[in-house]
């Protein structure tokens, strides 16, 4: 499993932890009113939408407060106005780094983002300098102990659409699909009785960076920082890094 890879296991079982803290719930917030206001308060017709409400109650969030951040997004219910752009840019080790903002303050996010980059052996860049590198797909991850073995599990995920499964984690399964078969694939898991944790839209790296030491040290920092900035919503990068080492994050 890549280093981009596992850090999104990981980022999963620290969420929990942020939730009860609220972190994670001021994040889904934001992305259901962004997503209803995009394109519509009807999750059935409306993707994203779809994925953020499942985001919620994966969290457990209670139903009243997605209802209420749905009626933000059209307009039913007065709410903050958020910016929705990305940055790119270079990590220790020239890693390429994308985040995803939300903001309802750009000249306030800019150079806070710039400053956590810098502070951790990294610098922001220019739109487009890395996005070349990254292809949006879906993202599925289904625990170990509430699916088949290697074997079952690779045939249920193919005979459902996926176009991948990765098992080298040892809680979960990682699940790639192409972003319109998101959930069409997670419904078919749940159906044959497999629980799915969570299923998200993402951002897969065609290629990875190898580092060590000190650089791989800073490199998940810096992916620890941006996680835990209220205005980025994602953050996703090309780094390879040894297992070991997450234990120390």
């Amino acid at each position: 499993m890549s280093g981009h890879s596992k850090w999104s296991t990981i980022k999963h079982k620290k969420g929990k932890a942020d939730a009860k803290r609220g972190k994670i719930f001021t994040k889904i917030i934001r992305e259901i009113a962004v997503s209803a206001r995009e394109g519509g308060g009807d999750p059935e017709s409306n993707p994203r939408l779809r994925a953020a409400v499942a985001a919620a109650k994966a969290a457990n969030m209670p139903a009243d407060n997605i209802k209420r951040a749905i009626q933000r997004g059209t307009g039913e219910l007065p709410g903050m106005t958020y910016e929705e752009f990305t940055f790119e840019g270079y990590g220790p080790g020239g890693v390429a780094v994308m985040l995803e903002i939300m903001t309802d303050n750009r000249n306030r996010t800019t150079p806070e983002i710039r400053h956590l980059f810098a502070k951790h052996g990294g610098n922001l860049g220019e739109n487009g300098c890395v996005s070349w590198l990254f292809t949006r797909k879906g993202s599925i991850l289904v625990p170990r102990a509430d699916a088949p073995d290697e074997d079952g599990m690779m045939e249920v995920a193919l005979e459902a659409g996926a176009d991948d499964l990765d098992t080298t984690d040892g809680d979960y399964y990682s699940i790639a699909t192409a972003p319109e078969d998101l959930h069409r694939v997670k419904e078919a898991l749940e159906e044959r009785g497999i629980g799915v944790e969570s299923a998200e839209f993402t951002m897969e790296p065609s290629s990875t960076a190898r580092l060590e030491g000190k650089p791989a040290m800073q490199m998940l920092r810096l992916m620890e920082a941006f996680d835990d900035h209220d205005d980025v919503q994602h953050v996703w990068a090309n780094f390879d890094i040894d297992d070991d080492l997450f234990a120390n994050v």
